[in-house]
C-alpha cells in the first residue's frame, strides 16, 4: 500500500500509527510511499523503528535522464528501502525526430487524442529540453547499437543504483520489446556523464508541476549585528 503525495498537514506520527494498524489488522502486508520529500520518509521510518511500528520499504517517484532530482536525496535516503521510479521513458516523449514526424503525420486514434488534448502530464508535444534529451539518447543508442533510444533511457536508471524496479508502461508490442532491450544494455561511465550533461533536473516535471506552482524564494537576508558604542547605546550594523 502506497501513500501518494504527502499532504503537508498530517503529522508523521498519526500517519505511521494508522498505517501500522492496517498491518496489524492483516489488511496490508507492506508499506510504500510516493512523491514525498526525503526528510519526511526518514522521519517516518525513524519513528516507526523506534516505536515498534511498520516502516516504509519502498519509495516511488519520477526519475529519468531529464528529471534527476530523485538522485539528490532519494537514492541516499533509500539505501534500505527499494526504489520504484516512474517515468523512465518520460511518457513516450523520449523519441527520435523521425518518430515524432511520423506520429504527427499518421497518428492513431489514441495518439490523435494525445496530440489535441492535455492531461495532468502535459501536452503530447515535446519541449526543447525533451528534444535535447531525446537527441542525446539517440546518439548513445547509435553508438552502442541499441534499437531503441527508450531502452537506453531505462538502462540509465538501472545503472545508477541497486534495487531499482522501474514502472514501465506500454500500449503496443514494440513498446514491450524496447523495454526488454534495456536489460541487455551496458552503459559506460562516459555514456552516463554524456547523458547527465544535458539537464540538471532542477525544474518540476510531470505530476509535480501540475499539482502546485513552485516559486523559489530568495534566501533570508543576514541578521543585523548590534553593538554598544562608548556611550552604551545600541548601534545596528549589517553583517557582511
Amino acid at each position: 500500500m502506497y501513500v501518494h503525495f504527502w499532504d503537508w498537514e498530517s503529522l508523521v506520527k498519526e500517519v505511521m500509527d494508522a498505517l501500522h494498524n492496517l498491518i496489524v489488522q492483516g489488511k496490508v502486508l507492506y508499506l510504500g510511499i510516493s512523491d514525498a520529500p526525503a526528510w519526511v520518509v526518514a522521519q517516518a521510518n525513524s519513528y516507526a523503528e523506534f516505536h515498534g511500528k511498520t516502516p516504509f520499504v519502498i519509495y516511488q517517484g519520477q526519475w529519468n535522464v531529464l528529471e534527476r532530482s530523485f538522485e539528490r536525496e532519494i537514492i541516499s535516503m533509500a539505501r534500505s528501502p527499494s526504489t520504484r521510479p516512474m517515468g523512465s521513458r518520460w511518457r513516450g516523449k523520449f523519441r527520435s525526430d523521425e518518430e515524432d514526424k511520423q506520429r504527427s503525420l499518421r497518428p492513431s486514434k489514441s495518439d490523435s487524442e494525445e496530440i489535441k488534448g492535455h492531461s495532468v502530464w502535459g501536452s503530447w508535444e515535446r519541449t526543447e529540453d525533451e528534444i535535447k534529451v531525446s537527441h542525446a539518447l539517440e546518439e548513445v543508442a547509435n553508438e552502442i547499437g541499441a534499437n531503441s533510444l527508450r531502452a537506453v533511457a531505462i538502462a540509465y536508471i538501472l545503472h545508477k543504483a541497486p534495487y531499482v524496479f522501474p514502472i514501465i508502461r506500454g500500449r503496443k508490442p514494440e513498446h514491450l520489446v524496447s523495454n526488454l532491450e534495456a536489460l541487455d544494455i551496458t552503459l559506460s561511465e562516459e555514456h552516463i556523464k554524456f547523458l547527465e550533461g544535458i539537464g540538471d533536473g532542477t525544474k518540476p516535471q510531470g505530476i509535480t508541476a501540475s499539482a502546485f506552482n513552485v516559486q523559489k524564494m530568495p534566501p533570508p537576508a543576514p541578521l543585523p549585528v548590534f553593538r554598544l558604542n562608548s556611550q552604551g547605546e545600541g548601534e545596528g550594523a549589517q553583517r557582511q
